[in-house]
């Protein structure tokens, strides 16, 4: 699966203005650089797992609304999983979305 980063900005976007949020208060949330949301929504820059995560936590949702355009926020076991991956470090979520690739490439 091919990420479209221009798509994956424009979900965040709408998801900020759905919350009437301005660019630097979710900046600040999400403990990411001046104007770096601003460049992630416009498709110029490509967010890191970490980001997004961080994103999402801040934007109230669950990644994959940024990545897949729906939100599992009503699901319980969805913020869960969340929750580990909202503590790991870089390394961990690289580990993590590998796995995670692999086992969706599975027919279980």
């Amino acid at each position: 699966m091919d990420l479209d980063y221009s798509e994956i900005g424009r979900r965040i976007a709408k998801r900020r203005k759905q919350l009437n949020l301005k660019q630097s208060i979710v900046e600040e949330r999400a403990d990411i650089g001046y104007k770096y949301l601003s460049s992630i929504e416009r498709g110029f820059s490509i967010p890191s797992t970490e980001v997004i995560m961080r994103l999402a936590k801040a934007l109230d949702t669950t990644p994959d609304e940024f990545l897949v355009g729906t939100s599992r926020v009503q699901d319980e076991e969805w913020k869960n999983v969340a929750q580990y991956l909202q503590t790991m470090n870089p390394k961990q979520l690289e580990t993590a979305r590998s796995f995670l690739r692999w086992l969706s490439e599975q027919d279980m």
